[in-house]
């Protein structure tokens, strides 16, 4: 009996699947019964958030598959192959170079949980590869980046998905239409969000030879080439200017997303942010507290960021205040509290305690449903949760937060592309400088 490709199912064409299962691993997936009606995956970056998107693809693997797992790191990857056989049923291709799954025609799509300043050259790469793309936030390194990522889906018609997972959180879809629709907390107006932590220091680096499981050069990428230091590698990189974005889009960008979200917001006018490295002196070139505000004609959204001081508002780690006109919601990925005009609460709900935030891989419950949307947008044309033009709003309003806390001083922004205005100084700020040969093209 004949079967039609299972590359044009995922293209949207019907198909008859005839098979039956034969063994347990990747090279062999395709002979299973229904594996050519799944969506196959390379994850990219198994240290952290690669282990989410293990969980979810589990989770949906009705529909979805991971082929390849990939890490420039020999002794992680080994370690999440390994993992992921025992929890999948089978081993998935381990692969240390991830453009080896992006030739693979067996692979429909890639999910991204790199360092930051892999997340948008590799986005691109995959839609130039015919890939869809799931891509963690920050879904871009830089403003820039942000562009080149729209850009390139708009020319290659794939489609990308952040993982901005609390879109896709049926307590928080309900709450944002309530709000929407007025009957909640009346006209929205003013947002605050919120993350805390009690980050250590990560000390002063020393320079080291490169451990013998890491590919340095693969790793840094598109970055241009420094030497290799004992505190960057695995989870620091965060904290550093040439690979990362702080803690404002590490962590921030959850939440800003949300207040986005609830006032129906898109670029601001004015951007101020007032930030600094206080609790240690070390190598952490970012800030550990931050305080920064986005201004629109008829509303106000601001996040506040304590990288290294535990104390909570509202008992939440991290969370939104949504303020109307008629009361206010508080909103975090697990519950909310509404509150009258004078701040009487007069409801509340949770589904279990508030998000954990030392939690540094958040398997949930949101991020299954987030890849679920992700899986039906490609095989049924499901719409979106959080596509890449939308969210790209969000992770460029926070890294304009960073260039103006780097520039010290207000922004005025074109509130339509999200452009710096009358400020050619912090417009250098829009991109950055690429290793020679690595630049991101469309």
């Amino acid at each position: 009996m004949g079967t039609i490709t299972r590359r044009r199912f995922i293209d949207g064409v019907a198909v008859g699947i005839a098979g039956a299962a034969v063994a347990s691993t990747a090279r062999s997936y395709a002979q299973i019964l229904g594996a050519n009606e799944r969506v196959n995956f390379a994850t990219m970056g198994l240290n952290g958030r690669g282990g989410a998107h293990l969980s979810a693809l589990n989770s949906n693997k009705a529909t979805a598959r991971m082929a390849y797992c990939c890490d420039v790191d020999a002794k992680i990857l080994a370690k999440f192959a390994a993992g992921a056989q025992k929890e999948l049923g089978y081993a998935p291709i381990a692969e240390g170079d991830f453009r080896k799954a992006l030739e693979s025609k067996d692979v429909d799509a890639i999910s991204i949980a790199t360092p930051d300043h892999w997340h948008a050259p590799m986005a691109v790469l995959g839609l130039k590869a015919g890939k869809h793309v799931y891509v963690e936030k920050p879904s871009s390194h830089n403003p820039r980046e942000g562009e080149l990522l729209i850009a390139a889906q708009k020319k290659y018609g794939k489609l990308v998905q952040v993982g901005d997972q609390q879109r896709s959180s049926p307590l928080s879809i309900k709450i944002i239409q309530q709000i929407h629709d007025g009957s909640l907390i009346g006209r929205a107006y003013f947002a605050k969000a919120w993350y805390e932590n009690d980050r250590k220091s990560m000390g002063i680096g020393k320079p080291v030879a490169v451990p013998d499981s890491l590919n340095w050069d693969l790793w840094q990428g598109p970055a241009p080439r420094s030497e290799y230091k004992d505190n960057i590698h695995p989870y620091n990189w965060h904290w550093l200017f040439r690979y990362g974005t702080g803690e404002s889009l590490n962590n921030g960008t959850h939440e800003v997303d949300v207040c986005r979200w609830a006032l129906e917001a898109g670029y601001p006018d004015r951007v101020t942010a007032s930030a600094g490295r206080y609790a240690y002196k070390d190598d952490w070139q970012f800030y550990d507290t931050m305080v920064t505000s986005f201004e629109y004609p008829d509303k106000l959204i601001s996040w506040e960021g304590k990288c290294c001081n535990g104390m909570k508002y509202y008992n939440r780690g991290r969370g939104s205040l949504i303020q109307g006109t008629n009361g206010s919601v508080v909103l975090d990925r697990t519950s909310y509290e509404i509150y009258d005009l004078n701040g009487k609460k007069i409801k509340e709900y949770s589904e279990k305690e508030a998000a954990d935030t030392s939690d540094l891989i958040g398997r949930d419950s949101m991020t299954d449903a987030h890849f679920a949307n992700f899986i039906a947008g490609i095989r049924t044309g499901e719409k979106l949760h959080s596509p890449i033009e939308i969210a790209n709003v969000s992770v460029t309003i926070l890294q304009l937060s960073n260039i103006a806390w780097m520039v010290n001083r207000e922004l005025k922004l074109d509130n339509k592309t999200g452009h710096i205005v009358g400020d050619p100084e912090a417009m250098k700020h829009w991109g950055r400088s690429y290793e020679k040969g690595w630049e991101v093209t469309v």
